[in-house]
């Protein structure tokens, strides 16, 4: 879903970095709001440059499987670490959530959507511009064929 986004975004005109989450070093974030001064995590692991990334970024996807009717931890985990964005002049506005699931009932992203906006309403100028959510992904490579690829797709191009 996240590469038919891309997709879209690409043909919209804009430049995109994936980043993916799964094979990075991201540590948890230890409270110690040192980055409130600093604007820079004090734990330097592969978080931090992410965080580097998405401070710069004008818009942000979060592209995440649902686990337990929630995000995924390392989304979870990303978020509060890029706990510095908070006093910073960040330049992301639009926020978007494209969200995979074995159930497929609609309400399966909700809990995602309320943490997702939870991080978003701490940052006054950014907004959840739109999200997409795939049910009935039950395994690797499940999603093929599956109509909200077109959505994000679609969603993308109007980036």
């Amino acid at each position: 879903m996240a590469d038919e986004f891309i997709r879209g975004v690409q043909e919209a005109g804009n430049l995109v970095e994936k980043v993916t989450l799964y094979d990075k070093t991201i540590g948890f974030c230890k409270g110690c709001l040192a980055c409130q001064n600093t604007q820079r995590c004090t734990i330097h692991d592969d978080a931090d440059t992410i965080a580097q990334k998405m401070l710069t970024a004008d818009v942000i996807a979060f592209a995440a499987p649902i686990y337990y009717y929630g995000m995924c931890g390392q989304m979870k985990t990303m978020l509060d670490r890029a706990n510095p964005f908070f006093p910073a002049d960040y330049q992301f506005r639009d926020i978007y959530l494209l969200a995979a699931a074995a159930e497929e009932n609609e309400h399966t992203v909700d809990g995602a959507v309320t943490g997702l906006q939870g991080w978003i309403d701490c940052f006054e100028k950014a907004r959840l511009t739109g999200t997409v959510f795939a049910g009935g992904v039950t395994s690797v490579g499940a999603i093929k064929g599956h109509p909200a690829l077109e959505k994000a797709w679609e969603l993308g191009k109007h980036v």
